[in-house]
């Protein structure tokens, strides 16, 4: 049963490759909760790194185009500014390795998940597109958890595509974020920090790679 995770994983990444290069604007429309996603963890990522070295989030803002900002006061710029790319990556190789080696958690991470957006859009408010985003896809991830028998699948496919997003936004994404990056840590342009940030995704999302088909592999076998 476990091994036919790579046939879906497969279809997904097809699944993913064809609306992205092939699908043109229906491709993006199909695509909009991931980009959603990619955007909310991103900015959830600044949040983390200010709350994790003793700042605070003063306000989220998360747009229907995919644009997004996150208001915080102290903590420690450098790291903050390094937790949307590196963060929303992290979030979303462990979104993808609980959908293929945790099944029994699907249901409650796309609880958790649902409830991490709503949550944010009361205590962080900004406007009320945000807060409408949010409770929105909150909502479809409760509705999925609770009503259908979808978990897995959906779990598996955001964090793949997540993952995917993030990878191929590297040359966009994070820009403003490297700007100010070079700013404040210096040694390097932000073109260089570019590529020293996708270099990380990348292992990281290989290293991910590795343990979840080496634990399928393992499965399979017994």
């Amino acid at each position: 049963m476990q091994n036919r995770i790579h046939f879906r994983l497969l279809a997904m990444l097809l699944v993913y490759l064809i609306l992205t290069f092939v699908g043109g604007s229906f491709g993006r429309l199909v695509l909009t909760p991931v980009t959603l996603l990619v955007t909310f963890l991103h900015e959830l990522g600044h949040a983390l790194g200010a709350i994790l070295t003793g700042g605070k989030v003063i306000g989220m803002e998360i747009h229907h185009d995919g644009s997004g900002q996150t208001q915080t006061q102290g903590g420690r710029p450098g790291f903050i500014l390094m937790g949307g790319y590196l963060g929303s990556a992290m979030l979303g190789n462990l979104l993808l390795y609980i959908g293929v080696h945790k099944k029994t958690l699907t249901q409650n991470t796309l609880l958790l998940l649902g409830f991490v957006m709503a949550f944010t859009g009361i205590i962080w408010f900004e406007t009320f597109e945000t807060t409408g985003l949010l409770f929105g896809f909150a909502l479809l991830l409760f509705f999925i958890a609770l009503k259908t028998d979808f978990d897995q699948d959906v779990l598996l496919f955001l964090g793949l595509a997540t993952v995917l997003y993030i990878i191929q936004d590297f040359n966009v994404g994070p820009s403003s974020d490297l700007a100010q990056y070079e700013q404040v840590v210096g040694f390097f342009p932000a073109n260089v920090w570019k590529f020293i940030w996708l270099a990380i995704v990348i292992l990281l999302s290989y290293w991910n790679a590795r343990r979840i088909f080496r634990g399928l592999k393992v499965s399979s076998l017994r």
